[in-house]
């Protein structure tokens, strides 16, 4: 072990048929101060549906939830006490706004990021950024800010795919439609993409696609 300080880096990705890299134009982030701590959840997301009259079920496995990660306390400063802090907050604030929270107009999304620190890797999107500000200059320019960051793991339309076809197929491909089952949401569930309802439509032949029948049998193909 070398016994460098190693600091928190929030590098931008791109995402190609499925694969994600980073960026080599994207912006970057790193942090001059280590965060206080972090919270990584792993979720597990159960049915629980009750037959008319039934007083308790077992829970039945749905869907692994993405994993989410939360960075507690991660400090901007810009009194200069911190070797290399000179650099304005509000500046500090813009880059780490443009790394992980900046609407990418051309992929009408939020950009998915690479979250490094020491031997946490992590690939996500933002849910969450606040900045709290606590120490100014006379003239009300912030000195120093505390910033609190929530993120939501990134698994591509493939990687869902290629897992639910290696785990069962024929079960996850499969769904009969419950009361108040609609088609963008079922989407959204299977491929974490709503906006394929047109597609699974037209796959099973429906011709109105916003009533769907409770009990009805609909078939949610594998994507190209």
């Amino acid at each position: 072990m070398s016994g460098k300080k190693t600091v928190l880096k929030v590098s931008g990705c791109t995402v190609n048929n499925g694969v994600v890299s980073l960026s080599a134009s994207g912006p970057t982030f790193e942090a001059l101060v280590t965060p206080a701590g972090y919270d990584h959840e792993y979720g597990i997301e159960y049915t629980k549906a009750l037959a008319l009259g039934q007083s308790g079920n077992e829970p039945k496995f749905s869907k692994v939830a993405p994993e989410k990660l939360d960075l507690q306390k991660l400090v901007l400063d810009g009194t200069g006490v911190i070797p290399g802090s000179s650099k304005p907050v509000k500046d500090q604030v813009e880059s780490l706004r443009k790394a992980v929270y900046d609407y990418i107009g051309k992929e009408h999304e939020t950009p998915v990021v690479q979250v490094v620190w020491g031997s946490l890797i992590f690939y996500g999107r933002i849910e969450k950024l606040k900045f709290s500000y606590t120490l100014f200059k006379p003239d009300g320019e912030p000195l120093r800010a505390t910033v609190s960051l929530s993120f939501v793991e990134y698994t591509s339309i493939s990687e869902i795919v290629k897992e639910a076809k290696q785990s069962s197929p024929d079960l996850t491909h499969l769904i009969v439609v419950k009361a108040g089952d609609t088609l963008p949401l079922l989407c959204e569930k299977i491929y974490k993409n709503g906006a394929y309802y047109l597609d699974v439509a037209r796959f099973n032949g429906l011709t109105n696609f916003r009533r769907l029948t409770p009990g009805t049998k609909l078939r949610f193909p594998p994507l190209a």
